[in-house]
């Protein structure tokens, strides 16, 4: 779990415990269980000015999922732990969570240069011919 998260969670705990200790929920609204996610959902994201011009939320719950994904990703995790985290059971699943941006080619174009450029520096290139001077004798 992500300190961040952990220390969020760990908050919400100890508010809860402090104002409501016989509520069971983590998350609940004056001690009450939070009854249709749609709308809480809604709510947070007008507190968070997330919403377009109609009040409709911007981000759907779901998209932190995809975005969960993408982080884990490019964060160097590898895929297969990055599946089990995510709780995605499928290649096929994960793949489509697993969206490649515009960013994310550029970064590889940079990538392959920078490798190429070292391999280069530190190997000779083995498709170059030999001249008549450094060629040995037969």
């Amino acid at each position: 779990m992500a300190p961040e998260l952990y220390q969020t969670l760990m908050m919400q705990k100890e508010t809860r415990d402090r104002y409501f200790p016989e509520c069971p929920w983590v998350f609940a609204r004056a001690g009450n269980r939070i009854r249709d996610f749609k709308t809480a959902w809604k709510g947070a994201c007008a507190r968070a000015g997330l919403v377009n011009e109609e009040g409709a939320p911007e981000k759907l719950f779901h998209d932190l999922r995809r975005t969960g994904v993408r982080n884990l990703v490019r964060a160097g995790v590898s895929e297969r732990v990055a599946m089990t985290i995510s709780g995605h059971k499928t290649r096929a699943v994960f793949d489509r969570y697993n969206i490649v941006s515009e960013s994310d080619l550029k970064d590889a174009a940079r990538r392959l240069g920078e490798f190429f450029a070292h391999k280069t520096a530190t190997t000779e290139n083995p498709h170059t011919t030999r001249t008549q001077e450094t060629a040995r004798p037969s």
